[in-house]
């Protein structure tokens, strides 16, 4: 699912890692991967609004994943030491939230490579339920 699409966008993740290394802020690896997304002409949305539901109820609070890329692929981006259980939740929540079946953690912090993983959802549930 998304498979093509899913190494298209790790293809770019890869660049910037490989041009930027390891060490900088989180905004920076992600003005620069916007920027080797339009080079490659992948379409993306940047810290799109998601809205959030609670028995049918639109809340005033929403999430902003750091992308969705071919309107289909939630993205989340670190820089930290480690991926931890809480990062994985909240690219969950994301893509619950967003009713996206694929998703990418994409972390720049690690010194000798790109750590990512990718996630698949069969569970989504119909919005406001």
């Amino acid at each position: 699912m998304l498979k093509q699409e899913g190494y298209d966008f790790m293809g770019a993740a890869f660049e910037v890692y490989n041009e930027l290394g390891y060490g900088m802020a989180e905004d920076v690896y992600q003005a620069a991967l916007e920027v080797e997304l339009g080079i490659r002409e992948i379409d993306f949305v940047s810290q799109s609004a998601l809205e959030v539901y609670y028995k049918g109820h639109q809340l005033s609070a929403k999430y902003r994943p750091d992308l969705l890329v071919f309107g289909e692929i939630v993205v989340e981006l670190k820089a930290v030491k480690g991926i931890t259980s809480d990062h994985e939740a909240q690219l969950l929540n994301y893509m619950r939230i967003a009713r996206k079946r694929v998703g990418y953690l994409v972390n720049f912090g690690t010194k000798d490579n790109l750590e990512w993983k990718r996630f698949v959802l069969d569970d989504l549930h119909q919005r406001g339920e």
